[in-house]
């Protein structure tokens, strides 16, 4: 078989546009060419690494003129990282593309009569915004400069980090990462450390043996802190490494650890044992207490999260009269969050602990009017669900970014509520679903919120209202 014949490094590019994933578009031969860590208004050469029938792929090799748009990545890391692709743009031109994301999707692809889209509502913060990171144990770190004279026999390979793109087996060994508060790097700094001075063993994914699996370090508003150690297996030298965060970080108030013998890193099927302090921590919106355990999903950008949950219930106009449905409820949290606003609600989610954390958080806040379901929302969400729970005014949906089942939508079609509140993180599937429901349902509002600045990623929140028969 023949070499593949090589591409072709084009000159002086103009990038023009952001499209699918954040990646910047530039035109060459009437076609469109997709490249990462550009921006619009670069002028570019650019190596052509994929050739498809109408677009090109590629990588930047050399920049000709730089961005007015363009900003200084803070981050040692940027380019590198599989996070953060946006750090190099300035944040309003972010919020820009952002808005422009969500408009373009509507228009072409839900095809639908739309009210004038609400300017994006930015983050309260760009940096040090997120409330949970989960870092990798590997033995065999990303080298970054590498060059034919490196020993690597004199060189440590253990690293922990985040995973490099399309690399399953590499982790960018992360000195210092700007999304989480300051604690978080000097927590896993530490571990790191204790882990190498004492003889630990760093996780090798490809032969599955190391001891030291994951870190993920969550934290609070109020300066709760939780962190969870991923083990392979048991070993006395599990307790040293707990004892030392124990005495050394006060400010932790959850020390927990797994066993994860499995060649998967989830924890979610696995028993999470407490070491020191409690098994949760506690994050507040409004008047509302969440209990956050390490296994409980719960918006990662907790200000902006709290912005976004008011819009959701400005949308949805409760009087206090009102049924309302919660669809992929997850924790919970948007359903307790209106709760007070309602007659009723009802929460429906997939995954089973998700239900049992929002319970659990229904009676640790005094909210008698809400009851969880789980189940697959094909399944649960049927005509005999609705008999026996009562036909919802006000439907608020959040699915994930796969969109809705169309089976779902059916069903909300047959369910009538006078009101949708539509809350997506992929205005792509929204805007497919907002097209099916449209014989029935008008757009009223368009409320686009960032929760993930330096990232393409948008949420949006749309508000549906039944058309007049």
């Amino acid at each position: 078989m023949g070499r593949k014949k090589k591409l072709p490094e084009i000159e002086n590019i103009e990038i023009v546009d952001v499209g699918a994933e954040g990646k910047a578009i530039g035109k060459y031969n009437e076609k469109v060419v997709f490249v990462p860590f550009a921006i619009t208004g670069d002028r570019v050469n650019i190596q052509l690494t994929k050739k498809r029938k109408n677009y090109y792929e590629g990588f930047v090799t050399q920049t000709l003129e730089y961005s007015p748009q363009r900003t200084e990545a803070r981050c040692e890391h940027f380019g590198i990282c599989g996070g953060c692709k946006w750090q190099h743009m300035d944040y309003r031109y972010q919020l820009y593309y952002k808005e422009k994301q969500v408009k373009d999707n509507l228009q072409r692809i839900a095809k639908v009569k739309l009210p004038p889209v609400q300017p994006i509502l930015p983050s309260p913060a760009i940096y040090h915004y997120r409330n949970k990171l989960e870092f990798t144990f590997s033995n065999k770190r990303w080298i970054t400069g590498y060059s034919k004279e490196l020993d690597f026999s004199k060189l440590n390979m253990n690293g922990l980090g985040f995973h490099l793109p399309k690399k399953f087996d590499r982790i960018l060994d992360i000195r210092h990462c700007y999304l989480q508060e300051t604690l978080s790097d000097k927590i896993r700094l530490a571990v790191k450390d204790y882990a190498i001075s004492n003889g630990l063993t760093f996780y090798d994914v490809r032969n599955w043996e190391g001891l030291l699996r994951n870190l993920i370090i969550r934290n609070t508003i109020d300066g709760e802190w939780m962190i969870i150690l991923s083990f392979l297996y048991e070993d006395k030298a599990i307790y040293g490494l707990l004892e030392f965060l124990k005495e050394k970080f006060p400010e932790v108030t959850s020390l927990m650890y797994v066993i994860n013998p499995k060649k998967n890193d989830t924890i979610l099927d696995l028993e999470v044992k407490l070491y020191a302090g409690k098994a949760f921590i506690s994050e507040k919106m409004e008047d509302i207490t969440f209990k956050i355990g390490p296994k409980s999903f719960y918006q990662t950008n907790s200000e902006q999260a709290l912005r976004m949950y008011r819009i959701v219930r400005d949308f949805a106009g409760l009087s206090g009269a009102e049924t309302v449905y919660d669809l992929y409820t997850g924790t919970g949290t948007i359903a307790l969050f209106v709760a007070r606003k309602a007659k009723k609600v009802i929460g429906i989610e997939y995954v089973e602990a998700a239900i049992e954390d929002a319970r659990e958080n229904a009676i640790l806040n005094d909210i008698n009017n809400t009851t969880f379901f789980a189940g697959d929302m094909v399944n649960v969400l049927d005509g005999e669900f609705i008999r026996m729970h009562g036909k919802p005014d006000v439907i608020i949906t959040d699915p994930p970014r796969a969109g809705m089942h169309p089976k779902v939508v059916e069903q909300i079609i047959k369910a009538a509520p006078e009101k949708i509140v539509y809350v997506s993180c992929n205005p792509a599937t929204q805007a497919r679903d907002l097209s099916l429901l449209d014989t029935f349902y008008e757009v009223k509002k368009v409320q686009p919120v960032d929760m993930f600045p330096h990232t393409h990623h948008v949420e949006n929140v749309v508000l549906l209202k039944r058309r007049e028969a």
